[in-house]
């Protein structure tokens, strides 16, 4: 009976140091867990990718003002013809010159004042002003700086000097923006798992994330800074994800 009762004792002994055991474990597992919470790394993934443009456009503009409207109309379609005949000599196809059309300012009068020497002058003005536009549609985007260099001054050797300038036309944000972002997240756990191993840490789950607006460097855009390309028809895009990673 005595034997029944140390048994009895002990199995209860057993089972109370295996309960206080587990409640020490858990107790211990919810310290630690909230005291991860507060182990955490912020940090940042830059994303960079170049992007080239998919087509190119030169753009012509000249104007004719005076006071006889339907002459200043034959001088622009004459020199429009003029200038669409020489482009086709350096090989543009019709298809690819679009001319936009008249542009007609009538200012209703034909006097303006204007100050001089401290008082109001009138001064004789064109009544009619007539702006043109010609547009070269190329899909040679490398050599359209050149083009248009050499269009330029050959208008001006002829006496059909225009104002010349580029645009050009690249691909849209949203065809890049997953792949950036996937880069980008990607470099920011490389940072993390950097500083996790400085720390003896290991870098666990992710928190917080917050993805960056994607910007744009290059000569056509205000960001300036070294390291940006050049070519006109080349543009950096770039995203930076900022990311919180728990340590554990």
């Amino acid at each position: 009976m005595e034997n029944k009762s140390i048994v009895k004792a002990i199995i209860v002994s057993v089972f109370l140091f295996m309960g206080l055991a587990l409640l020490g474990f858990f107790i211990f597992k919810g310290i630690k867990t909230l005291s991860d919470k507060d182990r955490v790394v912020n940090v940042k993934g830059l994303a960079e990718m170049d992007m080239k443009a998919t087509s190119a456009t030169i753009s012509l503009n000249f104007s004719f003002s005076g006071d006889d409207l339907n002459g200043i109309i034959t001088q622009t379609d004459t020199k429009t013809k003029a200038i669409v005949a020489y482009l086709k000599t350096l090989g543009y196809a019709e298809g690819s010159i679009a001319v936009s059309d008249k542009n007609v300012i009538d200012r209703q009068t034909y006097y303006d004042w204007i100050w001089e020497g401290g008082r109001r002058v009138q001064t004789k003005i064109d009544r009619y002003t007539i702006s043109q536009g010609i547009v070269i549609q190329s899909n040679d985007v490398e050599g359209t700086e050149s083009k248009a260099s050499q269009i330029k001054l050959s208008l001006v050797t002829n006496n059909l000097t225009a104002d010349v300038s580029t645009a050009y036309t690249f691909p849209e944000l949203n065809s890049i923006k997953p792949q950036m972002i996937a880069q980008s997240t990607q470099n920011a756990r490389i940072a993390g798992e950097q500083f996790a191993n400085d720390s003896h840490a290991t870098l666990g789950k992710i928190k917080t994330a917050s993805q960056g607006q994607i910007t744009i460097a290059g000569r056509y855009y205000d960001e300036e800074s070294s390291g940006v390309p050049q070519e006109p028809y080349i543009q950096r895009a770039r995203v930076v994800s900022t990311i919180v990673f728990f340590l554990e």
